[in-house]
């Protein structure tokens, strides 16, 4: 009995993800995974084929989240002002607040603060890449057979720490670019928490915010990221459209 050949199934793979949603090449891809499906895989080709497969779910979620608006315009991810001034938009409607047109100031400083982590995320494919080629084979079957997650919770665990270390400085440097309309992140904080402060310290009924942004955005942008990452994983093994799920089980099954 041969072997699969495994530099076939390694490109049907990732051709197969990157572009699923091309009907042309689905049924030369699936031919060719039907051709050798009865063939048993070593363990080093599951492992090469699976990488494959991460390598293309973690590089379409960075490539996802660092254009302009991936975070911006995705519910999900969205970065929203800290926890700490969540008195600001509760008070928004407050007469001297509207006064200084807090809302615009509060939807200013949220647009910097996703273009803040968009600008940031593009460190994380490196770091990615590289809890990839130091999977172990048991990482790897625990993986393919483990939940919809499973490959995230991975990344988790192996790439957490050196995230936020690689992370805060970039997005300390994002805050303090001119991202938009020449104008930082922390210059749009600054003279929101400003003016608005000027009100709360006059009022029995509002308090001053003062908070640094940085930890704040490299926790909500690195929280994003994994999201993403998640629903990525998920879409490889379930999309129907791409049939993804159908190959992977003939392959690595």
């Amino acid at each position: 009995m041969k072997k699969i050949n495994t530099p076939i199934i390694a490109i049907a793979l990732t051709v197969i993800i990157a572009i699923s949603s091309c009907d042309v090449l689905l049924p030369i891809l699936n031919q060719v995974v039907e051709e050798q499906k009865d063939i048993p895989l070593t363990e080093s080709e599951v492992v090469l084929g699976l990488k494959d497969a991460l390598k293309v779910g973690t590089n379409n979620s960075v490539n996802i989240v660092s254009k302009a608006d991936g975070f911006y315009k995705n519910e999900l991810i969205k970065i929203l002002l800290p926890p700490e001034a969540k008195i600001i938009t509760d008070n928004k409607d407050n007469a001297a607040l509207k006064a200084i047109g807090i809302t615009k100031l509060i939807d200013d400083v949220i647009l910097r603060l996703n273009r803040s982590a968009e600008d940031a995320s593009t460190k994380a494919s490196p770091i990615f890449l590289s809890a990839i080629k130091s999977m172990s084979i048991q990482d790897a079957f625990s993986i393919l057979k483990g939940s919809d997650n499973a490959a995230t919770t991975y990344f988790k665990s192996k790439t957490l720490s050196q995230l936020k270390t690689a992370f805060k400085p970039e997005i300390k440097k994002s805050l303090d670019k001119p991202l938009v309309a020449n104008i930082s992140t922390n210059k749009a904080w600054s003279t929101l928490t400003t003016n608005y402060n000027k009100i709360a310290n006059f009022s029995s009924s509002l308090k001053p915010v003062n908070t640094n942004l940085d930890d704040y955005v490299t926790s909500k942008a690195i929280e994003g990221l994994f999201k993403k990452l998640e629903e990525q994983e998920k879409l490889i093994r379930h999309d129907p459209v791409a049939r993804v799920t159908d190959i992977l089980k003939k392959v690595f099954g």
